[in-house]
C-alpha cells in the first residue's frame, strides 16, 4: 500500500475530487495548509499598508491506495491539479510524492491490510 499525498491549490480541489473518485478512489483527507515554494510571495494593499504574503494557503490531499493502483492515481491527480493548457502549467500548481505504508487498521471493523484501504 502506499500513501499518496498532493499539495494543490484549493481552486483545484473539486477538480482533483472528481479525478480521484473516477480513478476508484473513494476516500480521501484534505488539510488546508500553508507552504512556499517556487511560487514566492507578492505584495498586498490592505488598509493603506503594503505588506508581504510569502505564505500561500494550499490544500494538501492525502489516500492510501494499493500498490497496483499508485500510477493512475498519480496521474489522475497530477492531470486535475495541472493549471493552464497542455503539458505544462504554472509555478505553484502544487507537488505530488508517494510513502510506502506499513500497515492499516479499519478502526470500526478491525480490518488490516488492503481490506482496511
Amino acid at each position: 500500500m502506499k500513501l499518496v499525498t498532493a499539495i494543490i491549490r484549493p481552486v483545484a480541489l473539486d477538480e482533483v475530487e472528481a479525478a480521484l473518485s473516477a480513478a476508484g478512489v473513494h476516500g480521501m483527507t484534505v488539510t488546508e495548509v500553508r507552504g512556499r515554494g517556487r511560487q514566492k510571495g507578492h505584495t498586498e494593499l490592505y488598509r493603506g499598508s503594503e505588506f508581504a504574503v510569502d505564505m500561500h494557503t494550499k490544500a494538501k490531499v492525502e489516500v492510501v491506495v494499493a500498490d497496483t493502483a499508485v500510477d493512475a492515481v498519480v496521474a489522475a491527480l497530477v492531470a486535475a491539479a495541472r493549471s493552464g493548457d497542455g503539458d505544462v502549467g504554472r509555478v505553484g500548481d502544487g507537488k505530488v510524492w508517494v510513502t510506502r505504508v506499513e500497515q492499516v487498521v479499519r478502526v470500526r471493523t478491525g480490518e488490516q491490510g488492503a481490506d482496511a484501504v
